[in-house]
Protein backbone atom coordinates (compact mmCIF):
# COMPACT_ATOMS: atom_id res chain seq x y z
CA UNK A 1 0.00 0.00 0.00
CA UNK A 2 1.72 3.65 -1.14
CA UNK A 3 1.56 5.74 1.81
CA UNK A 4 0.07 9.39 1.37
CA UNK A 5 2.13 11.90 3.36
CA UNK A 6 0.65 15.52 1.76
CA UNK A 7 -2.54 16.54 0.20
CA UNK A 8 -0.87 16.78 -2.99
CA UNK A 9 -0.37 12.96 -2.78
CA UNK A 10 -3.72 12.65 -1.73
CA UNK A 11 -5.58 14.52 -5.11
CA UNK A 12 -2.65 12.25 -7.51
CA UNK A 13 -4.04 9.47 -5.90
CA UNK A 14 -7.68 10.57 -6.03
CA UNK A 15 -7.28 11.71 -9.83
CA UNK A 16 -6.03 8.29 -10.36
CA UNK A 17 -8.84 6.38 -8.82
CA UNK A 18 -11.33 9.12 -10.73
CA UNK A 19 -9.98 7.97 -14.00
CA UNK A 20 -10.07 4.16 -13.37
CA UNK A 21 -13.76 4.37 -11.70
CA UNK A 22 -14.69 6.60 -15.11
CA UNK A 23 -13.73 3.28 -17.20
CA UNK A 24 -17.29 1.80 -15.69
CA UNK A 25 -17.38 -1.43 -13.59
CA UNK A 26 -16.87 -3.48 -16.88
CA UNK A 27 -14.25 -2.23 -18.53
CA UNK A 28 -12.02 -2.19 -15.86
CA UNK A 29 -9.30 -5.43 -15.89
CA UNK A 30 -8.41 -7.59 -12.81
CA UNK A 31 -5.15 -5.43 -12.26
CA UNK A 32 -6.74 -1.84 -12.23
CA UNK A 33 -9.74 -3.32 -9.65
CA UNK A 34 -6.76 -4.16 -7.54
CA UNK A 35 -5.29 -0.80 -7.82
CA UNK A 36 -8.36 0.92 -6.93
CA UNK A 37 -8.60 -1.04 -3.89
CA UNK A 38 -4.98 -0.15 -2.97
CA UNK A 39 -5.50 3.89 -4.11
CA UNK A 40 -8.65 3.69 -2.23
CA UNK A 41 -6.80 1.91 1.12
CA UNK A 42 -4.33 4.31 0.94
CA UNK A 43 -6.24 7.71 0.55
CA UNK A 44 -9.12 6.85 3.52
CA UNK A 45 -5.40 6.12 5.96
CA UNK A 46 -4.62 9.32 4.69
CA UNK A 47 -7.96 11.06 5.37
CA UNK A 48 -8.26 9.40 8.62
CA UNK A 49 -5.47 11.57 9.91
CA UNK A 50 -6.16 14.66 7.92
CA UNK A 51 -9.84 14.72 9.47
CA UNK A 52 -10.33 13.60 12.55
CA UNK A 53 -13.35 14.12 14.21
CA UNK A 54 -13.34 14.36 17.91
CA UNK A 55 -16.12 12.01 20.01
CA UNK A 56 -19.15 14.01 21.79
CA UNK A 57 -18.67 15.16 24.86
CA UNK A 58 -22.03 15.26 26.69
CA UNK A 59 -24.35 12.09 27.07
CA UNK A 60 -26.96 13.37 25.14
CA UNK A 61 -24.02 14.03 22.15
CA UNK A 62 -23.31 10.22 22.35
CA UNK A 63 -26.66 8.92 22.27
CA UNK A 64 -27.31 11.24 18.92
CA UNK A 65 -24.29 9.76 17.92
CA UNK A 66 -25.02 6.02 18.29
CA UNK A 67 -28.88 6.39 16.94
CA UNK A 68 -26.95 7.81 14.02
CA UNK A 69 -24.50 4.82 13.51
CA UNK A 70 -27.23 2.52 14.53
CA UNK A 71 -29.40 4.34 11.67
CA UNK A 72 -32.35 4.72 14.13
CA UNK A 73 -35.09 7.43 14.65
CA UNK A 74 -36.09 8.93 17.96
CA UNK A 75 -39.55 6.87 18.15
CA UNK A 76 -37.56 3.45 17.75
CA UNK A 77 -34.62 4.65 20.05
CA UNK A 78 -37.33 5.46 22.48
CA UNK A 79 -38.33 1.45 21.87
CA UNK A 80 -35.07 -0.05 22.30
CA UNK A 81 -34.42 1.66 25.50
CA UNK A 82 -37.79 0.85 26.63
CA UNK A 83 -39.21 4.65 27.49
CA UNK A 84 -41.93 7.10 26.12
CA UNK A 85 -40.86 9.21 22.89
CA UNK A 86 -42.05 11.59 25.54
CA UNK A 87 -39.93 11.14 28.16
CA UNK A 88 -36.69 10.34 25.82
CA UNK A 89 -36.85 13.94 23.79
CA UNK A 90 -37.12 16.08 27.22
CA UNK A 91 -33.86 13.73 28.44
CA UNK A 92 -32.45 14.49 25.19
CA UNK A 93 -33.42 18.39 24.70
CA UNK A 94 -31.75 18.92 28.28
CA UNK A 95 -35.31 19.20 30.15
CA UNK A 96 -35.51 16.31 31.93
CA UNK A 97 -32.51 14.40 33.46
CA UNK A 98 -32.11 10.62 33.07
CA UNK A 99 -32.98 8.29 35.77
CA UNK A 100 -30.79 5.04 36.42
CA UNK A 101 -32.95 2.52 34.21
CA UNK A 102 -32.36 4.82 31.41
CA UNK A 103 -28.70 5.32 31.83
CA UNK A 104 -28.65 0.96 32.40
CA UNK A 105 -30.20 1.23 28.73
CA UNK A 106 -27.91 3.33 27.18
CA UNK A 107 -25.15 1.56 28.76
CA UNK A 108 -26.95 -2.02 27.38
CA UNK A 109 -28.71 -1.17 24.39
CA UNK A 110 -26.36 1.01 22.58
CA UNK A 111 -23.09 -0.17 24.01
CA UNK A 112 -22.04 3.35 25.51
CA UNK A 113 -19.54 2.89 28.00
CA UNK A 114 -20.30 3.02 31.52
CA UNK A 115 -17.34 5.48 32.56
CA UNK A 116 -18.64 7.43 29.74
CA UNK A 117 -22.27 7.72 31.32
CA UNK A 118 -21.20 8.29 34.82
CA UNK A 119 -18.62 11.23 33.87
CA UNK A 120 -21.47 12.83 31.78
CA UNK A 121 -25.10 11.93 33.69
Amino acid sequence: MKIIDNKTSYRKVMAKIDSLMAKGSDNVSGDELNEIRTLAQSAQAFEKTMYVIEPPSTLTGMIEMRMFEMKLKQHDLAQKLDVSDAKLSLILAGKQKPDVKFLKAVHSQLQIDAKFILEHA
